[in-house]
């Protein structure tokens, strides 16, 4: 398979797999959890409903305070914080709450008001609690119904579920419930670093080049979300984390809402960012090689490394609605002209850049409508209640620096690159 061929499957593929993950219409859906325990129906309602002791285990919630003058109402402070520090507080409004002749107990629930979220996100939310009597113990079973998008959310939902189920457990066994769950475990990343670098490998050839550019590739999309991660903590995250998506990259989270657009641009900004310092001290580091400081077989390894690490956050920066150029342009320029005169000067300076490697106008042309195809896919996004504070004068002019910088030094990168990798034979 030639590298074309390898990257035509690959950007294939990887649409039909963000479509899916992102953006299908599932429609309404409802998941469910069920858990056999050897506690009563009454003592395990007691501590599962939500005005009982649902604050003693469960991973999220920190403490329960009914609303005076409101006996359907109860106030759910969470243990992640909104925008400002604070904990996130969310209103529960209890819609049904009883038992039957056979002693099942079972409540049905919804949000209606959110303090980090805009009430729009809960609209289609239920969830209903049933705890019902078995042999030696009793039955839990937790369904929540919600209108979806993309597999990925409904994932998400689902891993939840059982992790609140798994806290439920450890607290019924007397044990303590864990703060994160296996998925941001730092060795179930590496697995998924290493399963992904895999499965790139036959795209690339199944000999040593081909694994060196897979691994190089993973390396290149670890390193990008490092640098959305130290972003997170400049602005005072307490906990960031990096989810691997093989075959797709990688997923930095910070640990609250975004306050400001000027925090969503340089979050954004610093996965190209910090690449940016590889790209002198790799240039460097094969001029030494050429130069017979460093052993010359490194030369070319180096060098692959260079173009990939570059391309990957060029392309990146593409004024993309699901793209990080996108995201700055967006927060950088609130008037449509001037946004959109920053996304012809960006997609320019890229094009220019495919153009000036050896690519013909057809391939620029083709490959800026692929990566505008999946900007316009469609997906869910959740509204913050407030909005965000605007842009000082100042902070955008250093964003708007940093970009250019940003961009510069990749555009150079590439270059550089693949002037020395593709450069004609001498006679």
């Amino acid at each position: 398979m030639t590298s074309f061929h390898s990257a035509f499957v690959l950007i294939g593929f990887n649409l039909g797999l963000i479509w899916l993950i992102m953006a299908a219409p599932l429609g309404t859906r409802t998941i469910s959890v069920r858990r056999q325990t050897d506690r009563r129906p009454e003592e395990l309602w007691d501590m599962t409903r939500p005005a009982g002791g649902l604050a003693d285990w469960h991973p999220a919630v920190s403490s329960v305070r009914p609303i005076k003058g409101r006996p359907d109402r109860l106030e759910l402070c969470y243990r992640d914080p909104d925008r400002s520090g604070r904990p996130i507080v969310r209103m529960l409004a209890i819609d049904r709450t009883g038992v039957t002749a056979d002693g099942e107990f079972s409540c049905e629930l919804r949000i209606v008001a959110d303090s980090a979220l805009d009430a729009g996100f809960w609209s289609g939310y239920r969830e209903v609690r049933r705890i019902g009597p078995a042999d030696q113990g009793a039955v839990i079973a937790i369904e929540q119904t919600d209108c979806y998008r993309g597999l990925g959310f409904l994932f998400y939902r689902y891993l939840m579920l059982h992790r609140e189920m798994a806290a439920l457990e450890r607290h019924l066994g007397g044990r303590r419930a864990k703060a994160n769950g296996w998925l941001e475990h730092p060795l179930s990343q590496a697995a998924l670093a290493t399963l992904s670098t895999l499965m790139l490998w036959p795209l690339f050839g199944l000999d040593g080049n081909g694994l060196m550019i897979s691994v190089f590739l993973t390396l290149v999309i670890i390193c990008h979300e490092l640098g959305h991660m130290v972003a997170f903590r400049a602005f005072g995250h307490r906990n960031t984390r990096m989810i691997f998506v093989p075959l797709l990259g990688g997923i930095a989270i910070g640990g609250r809402p975004y306050a400001s657009r000027f925090e969503v641009a340089t979050c954004a900004l610093m996965g190209a960012g910090v690449s940016a310092f590889a790209v002198p001290i790799l240039i460097a580091a094969h001029r030494a090689a050429a130069d017979g400081l460093l052993a010359p077989q490194v030369a070319g390894p180096l060098l692959v490394f260079l173009l990939i690490l570059s391309a990957f956050n060029l392309l990146n920066l593409l004024p993309m609605h699901r793209f990080d150029g996108g995201q700055v342009l967006r927060q950088l320029f609130a008037g449509q002209a001037m946004r959109a005169l920053a996304t012809f000067t960006v997609t320019s300076a890229i094009a220019w850049t495919g153009w000036r490697i050896g690519f013909s106008s057809t391939t620029v042309i083709a490959g800026l409508s692929v990566f505008t195809l999946m900007s316009l896919i469609p997906t869910r996004s959740a509204k913050p209640r407030l909005e965000l504070e605007p842009m000082m004068q100042q902070q955008r002019l250093l964003t708007g620096f940093g970009l250019c910088a940003a961009l510069t030094i990749h555009v150079g990168g590439v270059i550089h690159a693949c002037d020395r990798l593709f450069a004609p034979a001498p006679l």
